[in-house]
């Protein structure tokens, strides 16, 4: 099994990250809350996302990453491909994505000296509060909306990124660096329209032990959300969620391309 494309992975997530972290932290609360939470946690995520995705790909087509140039695979292809890295991305993410949101979440504010201390003092004493409070399922809070969420969403990531690469560059010519950015900039985009639903419901799980407030499952958050805040919750954030997607996934794309090609 080729590994480059995991190492890739890993170093092009912890650059979108970076790049992301703002955007992500004033789509729930605060500004730089959470960025304490080590990189590498999340870059392991994308390093398995395109890990996988990338040796799917060859089980598929029995093609390497820069042969898929001259024998691009089929689109159907490259969904399955995306959608198995999807999948198997959302139980690495699931606890990873619990203590962010935890953190970034927190209902005491940090800012006032005199305010009573907040509630998690770091990732670590976040991830032993809720395994002591809620047990080791408590970890997985939400996990089935985050794998409903990531795995078709993640088939049409790559299937758009592949559509508009190849739209923009002759047969067997390796894409341009701005053709990469922009299409991993839209690919970004396109796959967060199709999860921001998923994602609000994911998040309102994941905070549902922290509030006290328990839903019977997916489908009662959804329900209990619609009745209260009516069709429109379920796009919230997505304004916030597109203006990130673009620049994070033009650069995971790019550094991912870049380090792929470099390593020849």
């Amino acid at each position: 099994m080729p590994v480059e494309e995991f190492v890739a992975g890993w170093i092009s997530g912890a650059l979108g990250l970076v790049l992301g972290h703002p955007f992500d932290t004033v789509k729930l609360q605060g500004f730089f809350k959470g960025m304490s939470f080590p990189i590498a946690s999340i870059a392991v995520v994308n390093s398995v996302l395109f890990g996988v995705y990338s040796n799917t790909l060859l089980v598929l087509t029995a093609t390497s990453h820069h042969e898929r140039r001259f024998q691009p695979p089929s689109y159907t292809q490259v969904f399955i491909a995306g959608c198995t890295g999807g999948f198997l991305q959302a139980y690495f993410l699931a606890p990873f994505d619990l203590i962010k949101v935890r953190l970034q979440n927190q209902t005491e504010p940090r800012a006032q000296r005199r305010s009573t201390p907040p509630r998690y003092r770091g990732p670590v004493h976040c991830a032993t509060s809720i395994f002591q409070e809620e047990g080791p399922r408590g970890l997985f809070r939400g996990a089935w909306a985050l794998t409903l969420r990531d795995t078709p969403t993640l088939g049409i990531y790559f299937v758009t990124y592949e559509w508009l690469c190849r739209q923009s560059t002759p047969d067997g010519q390796k894409p341009s660096s701005t053709t990469v950015l922009v299409a991993g900039g839209f690919a970004g985009i396109t796959s967060w329209v199709t999860a921001t639903p998923l994602d609000v419901i994911k998040s309102r799980m994941q905070m549902a032990g922290l509030k006290q407030r328990e839903y019977q499952g997916l489908l009662d958050c959804m329900v209990s959300s619609a009745r209260q805040e009516g069709l429109g919750v379920f796009f919230r954030g997505l304004t916030i969620n597109s203006a990130r997607a673009f620049p994070v996934n033009a650069v995971t794309f790019l550094s991912y391309e870049y380090l792929l090609h470099s390593w020849g």
